[in-house]
């Protein structure tokens, strides 16, 4: 049995990478970025499954609004949580 273990400067790494991939994707300069997200684009841009995003909301990790039936992320508090989590 191989065992990886994953050490903090793999986690910044991770997350600097994450951060990169995300200001590539949404780039202000390519038409309009996306200010606010539905809840299929953050499981995606996370990866994450919909029971993950969920705990995410309940204990308050993630804020979010809701407008009608749909709920909606702004790609700042995404952000930052991608950047507080790697400290």
């Amino acid at each position: 049995m191989n065992v990886e273990l994953i050490t903090r400067e793999d986690l910044k790494q991770f997350k600097n990478e994450m951060l990169t991939e995300m200001k590539h994707l949404l780039k202000p300069g390519q038409g309009q970025s996306k200010q606010w997200l539905k809840s299929y684009e953050v499981r995606k841009l996370l990866n994450i499954s919909p029971g993950t995003l969920q705990n995410l909301r309940v204990n308050g990790t993630l804020r979010y609004t809701k407008i009608g039936g749909l709920l909606y992320y702004k790609l700042e508090d995404i952000e930052k949580l991608l950047e507080g989590n790697a400290r």
